[in-house]
């Protein structure tokens, strides 16, 4: 039977599974809408202030279910405006089908209104991208689409349709999904090498990044910590695979990691490091980092050995899969030794200073991750507050907790947080958030009231870009430039304005008193929090430093 384009596009979302788009009408896609409008009963949608939150919303979404985001924009600026989110998902292997319209061909290359050529434009910051201009190939890319977003190493996949392609007729019959290419087969020589160097060492340490979560390997990384008695460290998109009961989880490592987690690199023989890519915000001076250890690495994409860091041995395959061949050669060992060591490592790490009379970061967290539980799902943007929630936010769970890592894009929170209720409604929902990146993209309070989305955001407002402030204070002789924002902004008038509620807490009473009403609300609350300006997040190594140049106060 024919169809129009749109209800190709419609029809074939729905047989990938489709339940959810994210997206925002406009001239070029006017006939999606259109053909939407017949299936409101079968797809939720979410229209966002902004395209760039509805890619946020759609990225959220995605990390915390482990479905593909989806979301929709016009062509030039609704496309332009979805670059930041599309990065900002790249960046994190998280995947997304972006669906962009264009003006009719025969207007391509003639610079007609609204024309641009987001499919030139995104080519760096996408795992693949089309431009339809046959209906007749309209499905099956679609179909391509998905699969190419989730196969190997999972990233985002644009579709830039032509405005015509939409409105042809073509024949439409249900298919199901294609199959994910085949990952990386790895030999089994390579498997017993591994475990060779795992057997052979006396002082490992595990070194676990966002690569675990997507390859939903926390169960194989626990029993391969449990067997071999290794003890791991984890980056900051790696929280909530490894929990703080898990006793030989160490925590988080790098610039912000704690004390302890980088010295038990620093003095480890063997580093296994499983779907991490070395980033520079954890080795922040590849010649110095485990300078006496060998270091295996466990990766899906083969283009990330031996980029930053040179490394003894590597074996490119699924984290999960290799895992699952790996534990059988492995030997069952008591490292204690080594765990005593470490434990005395641990005595050093720093302990925020805790205070009754005003309001610190941590243990604000510390108190809402408490309250609400082990199914909270906690979201940031990025700042300070990120470094603070990834440091006090106890996830034992995985995807629940989202920031945006890689990129590290103020305003991704409240896109994200949006997309991550839409996706687990039963789920509470924090974001933390600084005064900052809230007004980023601050417009989505009206998603969230529009689609009565209960989100929870809590300002940790101190009247400064607090992380470049931090920098300028600490390696920048205190010379604060453009750094301090003293306005006059009433964040309970603004949530109230946009038809949400809001608190102003001062004090840690007013915060409980203010944190215990928001939850009785229906809809989203803001909770400003008012905190010290010289409040700083530590330990902190500086940028290409080592373990000896750590900051502790």
């Amino acid at each position: 039977m024919k169809y129009t384009g749109a209800e190709i596009i419609i029809k074939t979302l729905l047989d990938e599974g489709v339940d959810t788009i994210f997206g925002y009408p406009g001239g070029t896609v006017i006939d999606i809408y259109n053909a939407l409008y017949d299936y409101q009963d079968q797809i939720r949608h979410i229209r966002p202030s902004h395209e760039q939150g509805g890619v946020h919303a759609a990225d959220g979404y995605a990390r915390s279910t482990g479905k593909t985001g989806v979301c929709i924009a016009t062509s030039g600026p609704g496309a332009t405006n979805t670059i930041t989110g599309i990065a900002t998902a790249f960046m994190d292997s998280i995947p997304l089908v972006c669906i962009t319209g264009n003006v009719a061909s025969h207007l391509i290359g003639k610079d007609a209104f609204q024309e641009i050529d987001i499919y030139g434009v995104t080519m760096s910051v996408t795992k693949h991208n089309f431009m339809v201009s046959d209906v007749a190939e309209l499905q099956n890319t679609i179909r391509k689409a998905f699969s190419i977003a989730n196969s190997g190493r999972k990233a985002p996949v644009l579709i830039d349709i032509q405005k015509d392609v939409m409105q042809s007729m073509y024949n439409y019959k249900s298919k199901p999904s294609l199959p994910l290419s085949e990952t990386p087969r790895f030999e089994q020589s390579g498997i017993k090498k591994l475990s060779e160097y795992i057997n052979n060492a006396k002082k490992p340490i595990i070194y676990a990044g966002g690569g675990v979560n997507s390859a939903n390997a926390s169960t194989e990384l626990r029993e391969l910590m449990n067997k071999a008695d290794i003890p791991a460290v984890n980056t900051i998109m790696t929280i909530g695979v490894l929990g703080p009961l898990d006793q030989l989880n160490l925590g988080m490592v790098g610039m912000h990691g704690k004390n302890s987690s980088n010295f038990a690199i620093e003095n480890s023989d063997l580093v296994i490091a499983l779907g991490t890519r070395f980033s520079d915000r954890v080795a922040l001076n590849t010649k110095h980092f485990a300078p006496d250890a060998k270091i295996v690495q466990v990766d899906i994409d083969a283009s990330e050995m031996n980029k930053n860091v040179i490394v003894d041995y590597a074996v490119v395959g699924d984290v999960k899969e290799v895992l699952t061949e790996l534990l059988p050669l492995i030997d069952a060992k008591k490292r204690q030794a080594w765990l005593e060591q470490i434990a005395e490592l641990q005595k050093d790490d720093y302990q925020a200073p805790c205070c009754e009379e005003q309001i610190k970061p941590h243990q604000l967290i510390s108190y809402v991750v408490n309250e609400l539980g082990e199914d909270l799902i906690v979201v940031t943007d990025v700042g300070q507050h990120q470094m603070w929630t990834a440091q006090y936010c106890a996830r034992t769970k995985p995807r629940t907790f989202l920031t945006s890592g890689g990129l590290g894009t103020m305003g991704f929170g409240f896109g994200a947080a949006i997309g991550a209720k839409v996706g687990n409604p039963d789920k509470p929902v924090v974001l933390f958030t600084g005064d900052g990146s809230f007004t980023m993209n601050m417009n989505e309070l009206k998603t969230a009231v529009d689609h009565n989305i209960k989100t929870t955001t809590i300002i940790l407002n101190n009247h400064t870009l607090g992380m470049v402030r931090q920098w300028q204070n600490l390696l920048y002789n205190k010379r604060f430039s453009q750094t301090d924002i003293n306005h006059s902004f009433d964040y309970v008038k603004l949530a109230e304005a946009f038809g949400a509620k809001g608190y102003s807490c001062k004090t840690v009473d007013e915060f409980k008193a203010a944190f215990a009403d928001s939850q009785k609300q229906d809809g989203p609350v803001i909770i400003e929090v008012l905190i010290d300006q010289d409040e700083l997040v530590l330990p902190m190594i500086p940028a290409g430093g080592t373990v000896e140049d750590i900051i502790m106060e």
